[in-house]
């Protein structure tokens, strides 16, 4: 069973290499939290060909502003570090999906 990488400002290089998947979230946001499912169940799908990832924005505020964070969820799709893509809200399984297929 795939499960998501926790990321903060020590870690976020993940990003650098493949595809990646990143979950701007905090716990008590209930969009989040109507996500995080979602999240692990790409985890599992997409283990071993993209990243998926989750960034706290209460414990890495500095990484939420670096990436222009207002709203959470956001999700940003990097390829090789570079920033491809961004959704902001809670979104299907199946767009996620597809917009990480489309980044393979």
């Amino acid at each position: 069973m795939g499960k998501y990488i926790e990321l903060d400002a020590s870690n976020f290089d993940e990003v650098k290499s493949g595809v990646a998947l990143v979950d701007f979230w905090a716990p008590w946001c209930g969009p989040c939290r109507m996500l995080a499912p979602v999240i692990e169940e790409l985890a599992a799908d997409f283990e071993g060909k993209a990243k998926v990832c989750k960034v706290n924005t209460d414990e890495a505020q500095d990484l939420a502003a670096q990436y222009g964070i207002r709203s959470i969820p956001t999700i940003l799709f990097f390829k090789d570090g570079e920033l491809k893509d961004q959704v902001i809200g809670a979104q299907s399984k199946q767009a996620l999906s597809d917009k990480l297929n489309a980044l393979l």
